[in-house]
Protein backbone atom coordinates (compact mmCIF):
# COMPACT_ATOMS: atom_id res chain seq x y z
CA UNK A 1 0.00 0.00 0.00
CA UNK A 2 1.21 3.12 -1.01
CA UNK A 3 1.70 6.16 2.28
CA UNK A 4 0.23 9.53 1.74
CA UNK A 5 2.74 12.28 2.12
CA UNK A 6 2.43 15.50 4.01
CA UNK A 7 4.86 18.19 4.41
CA UNK A 8 4.45 20.94 7.05
CA UNK A 9 5.47 24.19 6.31
CA UNK A 10 8.73 25.03 8.09
CA UNK A 11 9.22 28.30 9.92
CA UNK A 12 9.60 30.53 7.17
CA UNK A 13 6.03 31.58 6.75
CA UNK A 14 4.70 30.74 10.05
CA UNK A 15 7.43 32.84 11.83
CA UNK A 16 7.22 36.27 9.97
CA UNK A 17 9.52 38.25 12.40
CA UNK A 18 7.28 41.30 13.59
CA UNK A 19 8.55 43.81 11.99
CA UNK A 20 6.60 46.52 13.16
CA UNK A 21 8.04 46.46 16.54
CA UNK A 22 11.86 46.90 15.51
CA UNK A 23 13.72 50.03 15.58
CA UNK A 24 13.69 52.02 11.86
CA UNK A 25 16.39 50.12 9.39
CA UNK A 26 17.14 47.49 12.20
CA UNK A 27 17.02 44.16 10.23
CA UNK A 28 15.50 41.47 12.64
CA UNK A 29 17.76 38.10 13.22
CA UNK A 30 18.58 36.21 10.30
CA UNK A 31 18.32 39.44 7.79
CA UNK A 32 20.63 41.67 6.71
CA UNK A 33 19.43 45.58 6.01
CA UNK A 34 20.10 46.49 2.55
CA UNK A 35 19.72 50.48 3.44
CA UNK A 36 21.43 51.18 6.90
CA UNK A 37 19.25 54.58 7.25
CA UNK A 38 22.11 57.31 6.45
CA UNK A 39 23.33 56.37 2.90
CA UNK A 40 23.10 54.53 -0.37
CA UNK A 41 26.08 52.09 0.39
CA UNK A 42 25.64 48.81 -1.34
CA UNK A 43 23.58 50.47 -3.90
CA UNK A 44 24.29 51.65 -7.52
CA UNK A 45 21.96 53.14 -10.66
CA UNK A 46 20.90 50.71 -13.08
CA UNK A 47 18.03 50.89 -15.66
CA UNK A 48 15.85 48.17 -17.48
CA UNK A 49 18.80 45.72 -19.44
CA UNK A 50 19.13 42.43 -19.79
CA UNK A 51 21.27 40.67 -17.01
CA UNK A 52 23.06 37.74 -19.37
CA UNK A 53 23.41 40.71 -22.22
CA UNK A 54 24.77 43.28 -19.23
CA UNK A 55 27.29 40.28 -18.28
CA UNK A 56 28.49 40.33 -21.96
CA UNK A 57 29.17 43.84 -22.42
CA UNK A 58 33.40 44.39 -22.22
CA UNK A 59 34.36 45.55 -18.97
CA UNK A 60 35.44 49.12 -19.95
CA UNK A 61 31.99 49.96 -21.64
CA UNK A 62 30.85 48.60 -18.33
CA UNK A 63 32.54 50.88 -16.17
CA UNK A 64 31.53 54.06 -18.43
CA UNK A 65 28.00 53.31 -18.19
CA UNK A 66 27.96 52.88 -14.20
CA UNK A 67 29.62 55.88 -13.92
CA UNK A 68 26.54 57.95 -15.70
CA UNK A 69 24.50 55.95 -13.81
CA UNK A 70 25.91 56.59 -10.76
CA UNK A 71 25.93 60.32 -11.56
CA UNK A 72 21.69 60.09 -12.42
CA UNK A 73 21.58 58.38 -8.86
CA UNK A 74 23.41 61.55 -7.33
CA UNK A 75 20.28 63.28 -9.13
CA UNK A 76 17.11 61.91 -8.09
CA UNK A 77 17.92 59.44 -5.26
CA UNK A 78 18.63 60.58 -1.97
CA UNK A 79 18.39 59.56 2.06
CA UNK A 80 16.32 62.23 4.37
CA UNK A 81 15.34 61.16 7.80
CA UNK A 82 16.03 57.54 7.40
CA UNK A 83 14.39 57.06 4.03
CA UNK A 84 15.19 56.79 0.79
CA UNK A 85 13.61 59.01 -1.50
CA UNK A 86 12.99 59.25 -5.43
CA UNK A 87 11.79 61.99 -7.60
CA UNK A 88 10.03 59.74 -10.05
CA UNK A 89 12.61 59.94 -12.72
CA UNK A 90 16.04 58.16 -13.11
CA UNK A 91 17.71 54.58 -13.15
CA UNK A 92 16.85 52.22 -11.00
CA UNK A 93 18.64 51.34 -7.44
CA UNK A 94 20.35 48.47 -7.79
CA UNK A 95 22.16 46.36 -5.14
CA UNK A 96 26.11 45.81 -5.58
CA UNK A 97 25.62 42.25 -4.61
CA UNK A 98 23.82 39.31 -6.35
CA UNK A 99 21.23 37.31 -4.97
CA UNK A 100 19.49 33.83 -5.42
CA UNK A 101 16.86 32.17 -3.46
CA UNK A 102 15.32 34.97 -0.78
CA UNK A 103 13.21 36.19 1.31
CA UNK A 104 12.43 39.57 1.20
CA UNK A 105 10.92 42.89 3.38
CA UNK A 106 10.43 46.01 1.86
CA UNK A 107 8.33 48.80 3.00
CA UNK A 108 7.27 51.75 0.63
CA UNK A 109 5.09 54.55 0.57
CA UNK A 110 4.38 56.40 -2.99
CA UNK A 111 2.12 59.31 -4.36
CA UNK A 112 -0.56 59.26 -6.82
CA UNK A 113 -0.14 58.29 -10.51
CA UNK A 114 3.15 56.46 -8.79
CA UNK A 115 4.23 53.68 -11.17
CA UNK A 116 6.97 51.57 -9.53
CA UNK A 117 7.98 48.34 -8.57
CA UNK A 118 10.81 45.38 -7.71
CA UNK A 119 13.23 43.76 -10.14
CA UNK A 120 13.80 40.43 -8.77
CA UNK A 121 17.55 39.33 -10.26
CA UNK A 122 17.64 41.86 -11.90
CA UNK A 123 14.09 40.94 -13.80
CA UNK A 124 11.04 42.96 -13.40
CA UNK A 125 8.83 43.05 -11.69
CA UNK A 126 7.07 42.87 -8.33
CA UNK A 127 4.39 45.78 -9.39
CA UNK A 128 3.54 48.91 -7.35
CA UNK A 129 1.12 51.42 -8.73
CA UNK A 130 -1.60 53.96 -8.30
CA UNK A 131 -4.61 52.06 -8.07
CA UNK A 132 -6.83 54.80 -8.45
CA UNK A 133 -5.44 55.59 -11.64
CA UNK A 134 -8.62 55.40 -13.37
CA UNK A 135 -6.14 55.90 -17.09
CA UNK A 136 -4.43 52.80 -16.35
CA UNK A 137 -7.38 50.44 -15.10
CA UNK A 138 -7.36 49.03 -18.20
CA UNK A 139 -3.93 47.84 -17.85
CA UNK A 140 -4.71 46.11 -14.57
CA UNK A 141 -4.17 49.58 -11.93
CA UNK A 142 -7.12 49.12 -10.18
CA UNK A 143 -6.52 45.56 -9.38
CA UNK A 144 -4.28 46.64 -6.92
CA UNK A 145 0.10 46.16 -6.33
CA UNK A 146 2.55 43.18 -5.77
CA UNK A 147 1.45 41.39 -9.13
CA UNK A 148 4.14 40.09 -11.56
CA UNK A 149 2.89 42.16 -13.96
CA UNK A 150 5.57 41.68 -16.90
CA UNK A 151 4.20 38.28 -16.53
CA UNK A 152 2.81 37.15 -20.13
CA UNK A 153 -0.92 38.08 -20.42
CA UNK A 154 -3.28 34.96 -18.69
CA UNK A 155 -0.32 33.53 -16.49
CA UNK A 156 -0.12 32.90 -13.12
CA UNK A 157 1.27 35.74 -10.99
CA UNK A 158 0.54 38.30 -13.29
CA UNK A 159 -2.37 39.88 -11.48
CA UNK A 160 -2.76 40.13 -7.67
CA UNK A 161 -5.23 37.33 -5.94
CA UNK A 162 -6.52 40.61 -4.22
CA UNK A 163 -6.25 44.18 -3.97
CA UNK A 164 -3.78 44.73 -0.69
CA UNK A 165 -2.83 48.46 -1.28
CA UNK A 166 -3.42 50.64 2.08
CA UNK A 167 -4.34 54.46 1.34
CA UNK A 168 -2.16 57.20 -0.05
CA UNK A 169 -0.37 58.85 2.89
CA UNK A 170 0.19 55.22 4.15
CA UNK A 171 3.04 52.75 4.03
CA UNK A 172 3.07 49.37 2.56
CA UNK A 173 4.53 46.50 3.20
CA UNK A 174 6.19 44.20 0.79
CA UNK A 175 6.97 40.20 2.19
CA UNK A 176 8.60 38.23 -1.36
CA UNK A 177 9.56 34.80 -1.26
CA UNK A 178 11.53 33.61 -4.26
CA UNK A 179 12.64 29.96 -4.96
CA UNK A 180 14.01 29.62 -7.89
CA UNK A 181 12.03 31.39 -10.43
CA UNK A 182 9.25 30.34 -7.81
CA UNK A 183 8.05 33.63 -6.66
CA UNK A 184 5.26 34.49 -3.80
CA UNK A 185 4.44 38.34 -2.95
CA UNK A 186 2.73 39.21 0.91
CA UNK A 187 1.35 42.85 0.37
CA UNK A 188 0.29 44.23 3.90
CA UNK A 189 0.10 40.43 5.38
CA UNK A 190 -2.39 39.76 2.45
CA UNK A 191 -1.17 37.00 -0.60
CA UNK A 192 -1.08 38.54 -3.86
CA UNK A 193 0.62 36.19 -5.47
CA UNK A 194 1.36 32.20 -4.68
CA UNK A 195 4.51 30.61 -5.94
CA UNK A 196 4.36 31.76 -9.85
CA UNK A 197 6.64 31.56 -12.00
CA UNK A 198 8.30 34.87 -12.63
CA UNK A 199 9.17 34.89 -16.42
CA UNK A 200 12.05 36.13 -18.00
CA UNK A 201 10.74 39.62 -19.58
CA UNK A 202 13.94 39.77 -21.73
CA UNK A 203 13.35 36.70 -23.14
CA UNK A 204 10.66 34.41 -22.23
CA UNK A 205 12.16 31.56 -24.10
CA UNK A 206 14.84 31.57 -21.19
CA UNK A 207 14.04 31.08 -17.11
CA UNK A 208 15.31 33.96 -15.38
CA UNK A 209 18.82 33.92 -14.07
CA UNK A 210 20.01 31.49 -11.30
CA UNK A 211 21.15 35.02 -9.66
CA UNK A 212 20.74 38.95 -10.28
CA UNK A 213 20.45 41.91 -8.04
CA UNK A 214 17.22 43.54 -5.97
CA UNK A 215 16.56 46.75 -7.99
CA UNK A 216 14.15 49.72 -7.20
CA UNK A 217 12.25 50.59 -10.19
CA UNK A 218 10.31 53.99 -10.19
CA UNK A 219 8.83 56.60 -12.37
CA UNK A 220 5.88 58.84 -12.67
CA UNK A 221 5.82 60.42 -9.07
CA UNK A 222 7.87 60.33 -5.72
CA UNK A 223 8.47 57.41 -3.84
CA UNK A 224 9.97 56.57 -0.74
CA UNK A 225 11.62 53.27 0.82
CA UNK A 226 12.71 52.44 4.34
CA UNK A 227 13.38 48.96 5.86
CA UNK A 228 14.54 47.25 3.28
CA UNK A 229 15.67 43.40 4.66
CA UNK A 230 16.92 40.43 3.03
CA UNK A 231 17.50 36.58 4.07
CA UNK A 232 19.02 34.05 2.00
CA UNK A 233 16.98 30.97 1.85
CA UNK A 234 19.43 27.90 2.47
CA UNK A 235 19.05 25.06 -0.08
CA UNK A 236 17.14 22.62 1.96
CA UNK A 237 14.53 25.55 3.38
CA UNK A 238 13.82 25.82 -0.21
CA UNK A 239 13.34 22.52 -1.49
CA UNK A 240 10.89 21.90 1.14
CA UNK A 241 9.16 25.03 0.04
CA UNK A 242 8.96 23.55 -3.38
CA UNK A 243 7.72 20.45 -2.16
CA UNK A 244 4.59 21.90 -0.02
CA UNK A 245 3.52 24.02 -2.59
CA UNK A 246 -0.10 23.57 -3.76
CA UNK A 247 -0.77 20.02 -2.46
CA UNK A 248 -0.36 16.90 -0.66
CA UNK A 249 -1.64 14.36 -2.71
CA UNK A 250 1.43 12.91 -3.69
CA UNK A 251 2.02 9.01 -3.21
CA UNK A 252 5.65 8.15 -1.41
CA UNK A 253 6.84 5.08 -4.10
CA UNK A 254 10.12 4.81 -2.06
CA UNK A 255 9.90 4.09 1.65
CA UNK A 256 13.19 4.62 2.70
CA UNK A 257 13.96 2.08 3.80
CA UNK A 258 13.80 -1.37 1.40
CA UNK A 259 12.80 -1.56 -2.65
CA UNK A 260 9.06 -2.50 -1.30
CA UNK A 261 7.09 -1.67 -4.89
CA UNK A 262 10.32 -1.74 -6.97
CA UNK A 263 11.96 -4.24 -9.44
CA UNK A 264 14.92 -4.39 -11.76
CA UNK A 265 18.75 -4.84 -10.23
CA UNK A 266 17.66 -3.67 -6.98
CA UNK A 267 21.11 -5.73 -5.88
CA UNK A 268 22.59 -2.88 -7.34
CA UNK A 269 21.46 0.18 -5.59
CA UNK A 270 20.97 0.84 -1.27
CA UNK A 271 18.49 1.92 0.62
CA UNK A 272 20.37 4.00 3.91
CA UNK A 273 18.46 6.43 5.81
CA UNK A 274 15.27 7.36 3.47
CA UNK A 275 17.93 7.70 0.24
CA UNK A 276 18.02 5.39 -2.43
CA UNK A 277 22.17 5.02 -3.71
CA UNK A 278 23.25 3.72 -6.97
CA UNK A 279 26.17 1.57 -5.50
CA UNK A 280 29.67 2.49 -6.89
CA UNK A 281 30.45 0.84 -10.26
CA UNK A 282 27.24 -0.73 -10.52
CA UNK A 283 23.72 0.41 -12.00
CA UNK A 284 20.90 -0.76 -14.56
CA UNK A 285 17.44 0.59 -14.25
CA UNK A 286 15.29 0.27 -11.29
CA UNK A 287 11.24 1.45 -11.64
CA UNK A 288 8.24 0.92 -9.94
CA UNK A 289 5.85 -1.75 -9.78
CA UNK A 290 3.26 0.38 -10.54
CA UNK A 291 2.63 2.03 -14.65
CA UNK A 292 1.84 5.60 -14.79
CA UNK A 293 0.30 7.50 -17.40
CA UNK A 294 0.31 11.22 -16.72
CA UNK A 295 1.71 12.31 -13.53
CA UNK A 296 3.64 14.26 -11.46
CA UNK A 297 7.07 13.57 -9.82
CA UNK A 298 8.60 15.20 -7.01
CA UNK A 299 11.80 14.22 -5.38
CA UNK A 300 15.10 15.04 -4.19
CA UNK A 301 18.44 14.19 -5.96
CA UNK A 302 22.19 14.67 -4.70
CA UNK A 303 25.46 14.50 -7.26
CA UNK A 304 28.93 13.48 -6.34
CA UNK A 305 31.42 14.89 -8.21
CA UNK A 306 30.89 14.28 -11.83
CA UNK A 307 27.76 11.89 -11.16
CA UNK A 308 25.74 10.58 -13.80
CA UNK A 309 22.84 8.69 -13.41
CA UNK A 310 18.64 9.52 -14.97
CA UNK A 311 15.18 9.21 -14.69
CA UNK A 312 12.90 6.94 -16.67
CA UNK A 313 9.56 8.02 -17.76
CA UNK A 314 7.84 5.65 -18.54
CA UNK A 315 9.46 3.05 -19.42
CA UNK A 316 8.43 -0.51 -20.65
CA UNK A 317 10.66 -2.90 -17.89
CA UNK A 318 13.42 -3.85 -20.56
CA UNK A 319 15.81 -2.38 -22.80
CA UNK A 320 17.52 0.99 -22.70
CA UNK A 321 15.10 4.12 -20.75
CA UNK A 322 16.69 6.50 -23.00
CA UNK A 323 15.47 4.80 -26.34
CA UNK A 324 12.42 2.12 -24.96
CA UNK A 325 10.69 4.73 -22.67
CA UNK A 326 9.40 7.87 -23.58
CA UNK A 327 12.57 9.09 -22.62
CA UNK A 328 15.52 9.07 -19.96
CA UNK A 329 15.52 12.62 -18.30
CA UNK A 330 19.47 12.93 -17.21
CA UNK A 331 20.76 13.27 -14.14
CA UNK A 332 24.32 14.82 -14.43
CA UNK A 333 26.49 16.96 -12.72
CA UNK A 334 27.15 18.55 -15.93
CA UNK A 335 29.43 21.67 -14.72
CA UNK A 336 32.61 18.98 -14.32
CA UNK A 337 34.92 19.47 -16.71
CA UNK A 338 34.16 16.14 -17.65
CA UNK A 339 31.73 16.71 -19.76
CA UNK A 340 32.66 20.17 -21.14
CA UNK A 341 32.29 18.92 -24.62
CA UNK A 342 29.04 17.10 -24.46
CA UNK A 343 26.14 17.38 -26.85
CA UNK A 344 23.14 20.09 -24.97
CA UNK A 345 20.65 17.16 -25.02
CA UNK A 346 23.37 14.89 -22.64
CA UNK A 347 22.95 18.04 -19.55
CA UNK A 348 20.78 17.84 -16.22
CA UNK A 349 17.31 17.72 -16.53
CA UNK A 350 17.48 16.97 -20.51
CA UNK A 351 15.49 14.30 -22.24
CA UNK A 352 18.50 12.52 -23.06
CA UNK A 353 19.22 13.29 -26.99
CA UNK A 354 16.36 14.72 -27.64
CA UNK A 355 16.16 17.72 -26.64
CA UNK A 356 18.17 20.17 -24.52
CA UNK A 357 17.15 21.51 -21.31
CA UNK A 358 18.87 24.48 -19.77
CA UNK A 359 21.66 24.63 -18.10
CA UNK A 360 23.33 26.43 -14.70
CA UNK A 361 20.76 25.70 -12.16
CA UNK A 362 21.70 22.70 -10.47
CA UNK A 363 23.16 23.90 -6.73
CA UNK A 364 26.69 22.91 -6.19
CA UNK A 365 27.77 19.12 -5.96
CA UNK A 366 27.28 17.36 -1.76
CA UNK A 367 23.92 19.96 -1.96
CA UNK A 368 20.13 18.23 -2.33
CA UNK A 369 18.48 19.61 -5.29
CA UNK A 370 14.68 19.82 -5.94
CA UNK A 371 12.96 18.60 -8.86
CA UNK A 372 9.63 18.11 -10.45
CA UNK A 373 8.69 16.49 -13.68
CA UNK A 374 5.41 16.54 -15.31
CA UNK A 375 4.35 14.15 -17.97
CA UNK A 376 0.73 14.67 -19.87
CA UNK A 377 0.35 13.51 -22.96
CA UNK A 378 3.59 14.09 -25.33
CA UNK A 379 4.77 16.67 -23.36
CA UNK A 380 6.88 17.00 -20.41
CA UNK A 381 8.31 19.78 -18.42
CA UNK A 382 10.96 19.53 -15.80
CA UNK A 383 11.66 22.18 -13.23
CA UNK A 384 14.94 22.40 -10.91
CA UNK A 385 15.29 24.12 -7.90
CA UNK A 386 12.08 26.08 -8.26
CA UNK A 387 13.19 27.13 -12.02
CA UNK A 388 11.89 25.72 -15.28
CA UNK A 389 14.66 24.13 -17.30
CA UNK A 390 12.57 21.86 -19.97
CA UNK A 391 9.25 22.20 -21.61
CA UNK A 392 9.42 20.01 -24.82
CA UNK A 393 6.73 17.77 -27.15
CA UNK A 394 8.57 14.75 -27.63
CA UNK A 395 5.83 14.28 -30.16
CA UNK A 396 7.81 17.20 -32.67
CA UNK A 397 10.93 16.47 -32.69
CA UNK A 398 12.36 14.84 -35.18
CA UNK A 399 16.10 15.26 -35.22
CA UNK A 400 18.42 13.47 -32.45
CA UNK A 401 21.78 13.44 -31.08
CA UNK A 402 23.83 11.18 -32.99
CA UNK A 403 20.56 10.32 -35.10
CA UNK A 404 19.70 7.50 -32.95
CA UNK A 405 15.92 6.80 -33.29
CA UNK A 406 13.80 6.83 -30.22
CA UNK A 407 11.64 4.09 -30.79
CA UNK A 408 9.69 4.33 -27.39
CA UNK A 409 9.43 8.14 -27.15
CA UNK A 410 6.05 7.99 -28.09
CA UNK A 411 5.30 5.57 -25.43
CA UNK A 412 1.47 6.96 -23.47
CA UNK A 413 1.98 4.84 -20.23
CA UNK A 414 5.30 2.81 -18.54
CA UNK A 415 7.12 2.95 -14.92
CA UNK A 416 9.05 5.44 -13.33
CA UNK A 417 12.48 4.87 -12.65
CA UNK A 418 16.47 5.26 -11.70
CA UNK A 419 19.26 4.17 -14.73
CA UNK A 420 21.70 4.19 -12.89
CA UNK A 421 25.68 4.45 -14.74
CA UNK A 422 27.94 3.04 -11.57
CA UNK A 423 28.37 6.69 -9.67
CA UNK A 424 26.62 6.86 -6.08
CA UNK A 425 24.18 9.46 -7.13
CA UNK A 426 21.45 9.75 -4.25
CA UNK A 427 17.85 10.26 -4.44
CA UNK A 428 14.98 11.24 -1.52
CA UNK A 429 11.13 12.30 -1.20
CA UNK A 430 9.90 10.52 -4.38
CA UNK A 431 6.31 11.12 -4.58
CA UNK A 432 4.17 10.82 -7.60
CA UNK A 433 0.84 11.97 -8.76
CA UNK A 434 -1.55 10.92 -11.10
CA UNK A 435 -3.03 13.41 -13.58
Amino acid sequence: MLARFAIVLGPLLLLVPNLARAEPNAPPKGFTALFDGDSLGGWHGLGTVDPRKLAAVPADERAKRFEADKEDVARHWSVKNGEIFNDGEGVYLTTDKDYGDIELFVDYLMHPKGDSGIYLRGCPQVQIWDYTEEAKFKIGADKGSGGLWNNSPGAAGKDPLIRADKPFGEWNTFHIIQTGARTTVYLNDKLVVDAAILENYFDRKLPIPARGPIQLQTHGSEIRWRNIYVREIPADEANRLLAAREDTSFEVVFNGKDFSGWKGPTDNYEAVDGVVRCKPHKGGCIFTEASYGDFVVRLEVKLPKAGNNGLAIRYPGTGDPAYSGMCELQVLDDADPTYAKIDPRQSFGSAYGIVAAQRGYLRPVGEWNFEEVTVRGSSIKVELNGTPILDADLSKVSEFMGKSAHPGKDAEEGHFGFAGHGDAVEFRNVRIKRL
